[in-house]
């Protein structure tokens, strides 16, 4: 499932933005527009899997395996 999900996402393409900037020591403009696209990339990546076990535990509610909605509240909320 998370891999699925993350494939979706740049967020290794972001991070690998950010690190040829800073090694090639460009303007910290440029090294800060990549950590922001980073962050938000990994921002949506987190949000994309909670939105996914929110989807499998509406649609399946009695799977054992399924996150409860405490613990997803809780995952949410690390993420703000």
């Amino acid at each position: 499932m998370v891999p699925d999900l993350l494939g979706r996402i740049p967020v290794l393409g972001q991070l690998a933005a950010v690190r040829k900037a800073a090694e090639e020591d460009a303007h910290c403009r440029t090294v800060v527009q990549q950590l922001s696209a980073a962050s938000k990339a990994l921002d949506r990546a987190g949000f994309l899997i909670i939105a996914n076990a929110l989807e499998e535990c509406l649609t399946d509610p009695d799977n054992a395996d399924n996150i409860q909605p405490d613990e997803l509240q809780k995952l949410f909320m690390s993420l703000a």
